[in-house]
């Protein structure tokens, strides 16, 4: 059997964080959700940026264009029409595992990651606009993101908590999650409200490689996800949770991103293969699902004893590295390079509509 699917027994998620409508079109997904096990998707500007850079969308610029449509409006036309798409075909799933599964994910603008008042707002636009039960908001963990969180998960969209690098900022947007869903209770809303929690690995050891011997390599970030994991497990065991949950809400789930390794010297399944974990979800680029998918071999479950992911971490910090400080920072620099991909993605767009429009009047 191959790996994948034993992860997929073992209660692990895979989804594959890409999106372009080739893969739409010419059944790649599908092959991927029919093969490889994988049950859901992930999408940001930069993805998004680099499949409209590819001329795919060349047509359905012109034709919105000619519409009259330019900027974030045209953008946001083009990734919801490819997101209902795939939200469709991941629909079985969906509904087989009582919404547990299945789920797409369109991000608000990055621009609004200091924003919360405009990210709230968004967020709403957003879920009535994609019209798919099967689609999360992605929200920023950033400060500014926390209360949007609440207030968002309050109004009952479905929430992908983005941009998170540590356990602290991990712990504060899950809090905000519970207390969104305490405010549905004490309004006698339904509250079954969907979210996952997605935490950023690979970032960590690039950022640290050159401050720690080779033998540290790769090590960082899952030390910090195995925390994070800890951390996850200990919420969602509490009393807390339990009279949440008796009532019907459903588990915050914890998602593994940024899995694809950035080291050339690594496995390019060395994260997939650390960070197994029942009732959690990782999200992988394309690249990394091909080769999971050659894998034949038993995976192993991340271990619960938080004590030994605490051991790991303060191997780093022993050699004066400041895990809250660049926990910080990767936030920081997650966002800014997702604005940049996301002007990058205007430009873009202006460029091939200024093109057809003087094609029109030529």
């Amino acid at each position: 059997m191959k790996t994948v699917n034993r992860i997929h027994d073992l209660g692990q998620s895979l989804w594959i964080d890409e999106i372009t409508r080739r893969m739409l079109d010419d059944g790649s997904l599908q092959r991927y959700i029919d093969e490889l096990a994988v049950t859901g998707l992930t999408s940001n500007p930069t993805i998004f940026e680099k499949a409209i850079a590819g001329g795919d969308y060349d047509a359905a610029i012109a034709q919105k264009t000619a519409a009259g449509r330019s900027g974030e409006a045209l953008f946001v036309e083009l990734a919801l029409e490819d997101l209902r798409r795939a939200a469709d075909l991941f629909k079985p799933i969906h509904d087989s595992t009582a919404a547990m599964d299945g789920w797409v994910s369109m991000e608000v603008s990055p621009l609004l990651a200091a924003d919360t008042a405009g990210t709230i707002a968004a967020a709403a636009r957003i879920h009535r606009a994609a019209d798919r039960p099967n689609l999360f908001v992605k929200i920023p963990g950033t400060p500014e993101g926390v209360p949007a969180i609440e207030e968002s998960i309050f109004d009952g969209i479905p929430v992908n908590v983005t941009l998170l690098f540590s356990p602290a900022q991990y712990r504060a947007s899950a809090e905000a999650y519970l207390r969104g869903i305490e405010r549905r209770v004490a309004a006698g809303r339904d509250v079954e409200v969907t979210s996952v929690a997605s935490l950023f690995v690979s970032r960590w050891d690039k950022a640290v490689e050159s401050r720690v011997p080779v033998a540290m390599h790769n090590r960082l970030g899952i030390g910090i996800a195995g925390q994070t994991y800890a951390a996850y497990l200990e919420l969602f065991g509490s009393a807390r949770w339990k009279a949440l949950e008796a009532k019907g809400a459903r588990k915050q789930r914890l998602l593994m991103a940024s899995t694809g390794t950035k080291d050339p010297a690594a496995s390019p399944t060395h994260y997939v293969e650390a960070l197994v974990a029942p009732e959690t979800i990782d999200t992988v680029p394309l690249k990394t699902l091909e080769a999971a998918g050659a894998l034949e071999v038993a995976p192993v479950l991340m271990s619960t004893d938080a004590a030994r992911y605490d051991a790991e971490v303060a191997r780093f910090t022993a050699l004066g590295i400041d895990t809250a400080a660049i926990a910080a920072q990767l936030q920081r620099e997650g966002a800014e390079a997702f604005v940049k991909s996301w002007n990058s993605l205007m430009e873009r767009l202006a460029s091939k509509s200024g093109d057809t429009r003087r094609r029109a009047s030529g």
